[in-house]
């Protein structure tokens, strides 16, 4: 669908519903198309963060309700081949719980040669595992770290593992992934951090971005009222760092980036991103489709609203079939996430049992 058809089926708000264009992409009724496929491979993490899992976990997924590496690596090559999907990223939980990554990545890697493959990891024995990944066919990597003091990374994700997390870090710089990204959810208690965190990740070359705390809390204790906005992590930022504009890598980057007057990485101009998930969100570009670990579609975080790929595929139904449910899973997409609406309603499934 090119950008003139795009606008042309775009709808405004309040406006009934009308036929769904005939194109083979993820196309919703307000125009977007969503090109960035995110897939959760697993419910489980080894980390406890206080604002995604609860102290004893999520509860299990079975065995035989979790996608397969082979269903994956299938799912993906349908949504590149028949969907438009043109790059794909795993999550979890925490992906590296799954001893078959490596498996999925080469098998992905495999059946799209030109596809970018891309992980969201806590970073926790990615040390032993990296250059596997990368040979596998690992592009580029999310690292999720909120904090560089000890003590509060200790209290934070409820397990004593920065030191894993760091060497984490330096190991998959030196494993040629470029640029790595650092994500931080910023929260009162580490707020006067921030500068110490953006002080390390120039100094490891690392690029830091901060993610705005979302309402997606296993133990459902988010508050407009407490959240740490994008403004706080600037304001707190400035008093170590000249911050100068720097707007957005393309219009459907979540991150607005600024640069850090004086410093480099890498010989380019250093940056740190802010995303503003609740305070200025971005759902209008939003470009991206879902797969939870038990192969159903979501076509945004903030819906409750699943469509079940796998058991279309696991009954036998050719690619085409499948291709053509998720389809109409993506059409019915949501406006936005509403937060702060009166007709926002909290998702029944936490951040780690969807996928960030």
């Amino acid at each position: 669908m090119d950008a003139v058809t795009v606008q042309d089926t775009r709808r405004t708000p309040g406006a009934g519903p009308h036929t769904r264009p005939a194109t083979p992409l993820l196309v919703d009724s307000f125009g977007r198309v969503a090109r960035d496929l995110r897939v959760s491979l697993t419910e489980k993490c080894s980390l406890r963060c206080t604002y995604c899992m609860p102290e004893e976990g999520l509860p299990p997924i079975p065995d035989a309700a979790r996608m397969t590496a082979d269903e994956v690596i299938r799912l993906v090559a349908l949504a590149h081949r028949e969907l438009g999907v043109h790059e794909v990223r795993f999550t979890g939980g925490e992906p590296l719980m799954r001893s078959d990554l490596e498996r999925i990545i080469a098998g992905t890697r495999e059946a799209c040669p030109d596809l970018p493959i891309a992980m969201t990891s806590n970073g926790v024995g990615l040390e032993h595992r990296i250059g596997r990944l990368v040979e596998a066919g690992l592009n580029r990597i999310n690292i999720s770290l909120d904090t560089v003091n000890r003590a509060e990374f200790a209290e934070l994700t409820r397990r004593d593992r920065l030191p894993s997390v760091l060497r984490g870090v330096r190991a998959a710089v030196e494993a040629g992934l470029a640029p790595v990204k650092v994500n931080a959810v910023p929260l009162r208690a580490t707020l006067h951090g921030a500068p110490d965190l953006l002080e390390w990740a120039l100094a490891e070359g690392v690029q830091l971005r901060f993610i705005e705390e979302m309402p997606l809390d296993a133990e459902a204790t988010w508050s407009r009222a407490e959240m740490v906005t994008a403004a706080d992590v600037l304001d707190s930022l400035r008093t170590r760092f000249e911050l100068v504009p720097a707007g957005r890598e393309d219009p459907s980057a979540p991150a607005e980036l600024w640069r850090v007057a004086g410093h480099t990485v890498g010989g380019a101009p250093a940056t740190v991103g802010v995303i503003a998930t609740v305070t200025r969100n971005f759902c209008a570009a939003c470009d991206r489709t879902r797969l939870t670990a038990e192969g159903t579609v979501r076509s945004c975080l903030f819906s409750d609203d699943e469509t079940d790929v796998l058991g279309v595929l696991r009954s036998g139904a050719p690619d085409s079939e499948v291709a053509e449910v998720w389809r109409g899973a993506m059409w019915g997409k949501q406006a936005g996430h509403g937060i702060g609406g009166t007709a926002f309603h909290r998702p029944r499934r936490s951040m780690g049992a969807i996928g960030g």
